[in-house]
């Protein structure tokens, strides 16, 4: 028997006002997330954030966003209110953002706000929240949990930083977690350490991740499908490991942009953009 999907979108649609009447910044996305590893690629503006976003029910007013079909588990998320959002967001469902600096709470030490986390969503008492975030800390390889938990957020590395989110973000033991371009701020090898904490946990939890980046390697190595976006929409869906494979021009364009280690090019490749991959399906 096939297991149930945790999310189920059927043409959300994300506008905000402009001008010259609504802007679509999300157009008709469908998709659905199992007990996997889902990808969203494309370039800055492409809709992929903005999906996310509106999963959570965080897209910000003016904007609003409608979908025919848009269910967390058995919950319908549409008409949800933003009480009702804030009881499913950590506990069921929750994201981790770009850069810490500015997702975490500058004048509070990074163990209360995990410790804060976990007594919102669990109802527990104040030493039990605190042995909790020190396990947690320890979960994502941090290695003095005791120290780290009594730092604030200016006094610890970008890396570790964005372990104490996942940290937080995890604590509540939720069924899906969205990060956003979680490694972006971060070098190489802190990125390929942060990757390897999110797999572990992941998929120990039997969770389902939705990873959104720019980066096409990172992506085709780490997850199990991929939506490629543009201009809002989803273009091409495919696994991961048949992204070389993909026919849409626009991610046969995104991957010939890759650089390559030892080969050398005279001209850097341009995409060549046709009018009609925006267009919205009949």
């Amino acid at each position: 028997m096939t297991a149930a999907p945790l999310l189920t979108l059927r043409n959300l649609r994300v506008t905000f006002p402009g001008p010259h009447g609504d802007v679509a910044a999300v157009r008709n996305v469908s998709f659905t997330l199992g007990r996997e590893r889902l990808g969203i690629v494309g370039e800055s503006g492409s809709g992929k954030s903005t999906t996310g976003r509106a999963i959570m029910g965080l897209v910000p007013p003016p904007g609003r966003f409608t979908a025919d079909e848009m269910r967390l588990g058995d919950t319908d998320l549409r008409g949800l209110s933003e009480r009702g959002f804030r009881r499913l967001r950590g506990r069921r469902i929750a994201m981790v953002l770009q850069d810490p600096k500015y997702a975490l709470n500058p004048v509070m030490s990074v163990g209360r706000q995990i410790a804060e986390t976990h007594r919102a969503h669990m109802r527990a008492g104040a030493r039990a929240a605190r042995r909790a975030a020190l396990d947690m800390l320890a979960a994502v390889r941090i290695r003095d949990p005791e120290r780290v938990y009594e730092l604030y957020p200016h006094q610890v590395s970008g890396g570790m930083g964005q372990r104490a989110m996942i940290a937080m973000m995890l604590i509540a033991d939720p069924d899906i977690l969205i990060a956003d371009e979680p490694t972006s701020a971060l070098d190489a090898t802190v990125q390929t350490q942060v990757l390897a904490i999110l797999d572990e946990l992941v998929r120990g939890r039997g969770m389902g991740l939705i990873l959104v980046s720019h980066n096409l390697h990172l992506i085709s190595a780490f997850c199990d499908r991929v939506l490629v976006m543009y201009a809002g929409r989803v273009v091409e869906t495919c696994e991961a490991g048949q992204l070389h494979h993909a026919r849409h021009p626009y991610t046969r364009g995104l991957l010939a942009a890759l650089p390559e280690l030892g080969r050398r090019r005279e001209l850097l490749p341009q995409l060549q953009r046709d009018p009609a991959w925006a267009a919205d399906a009949g």
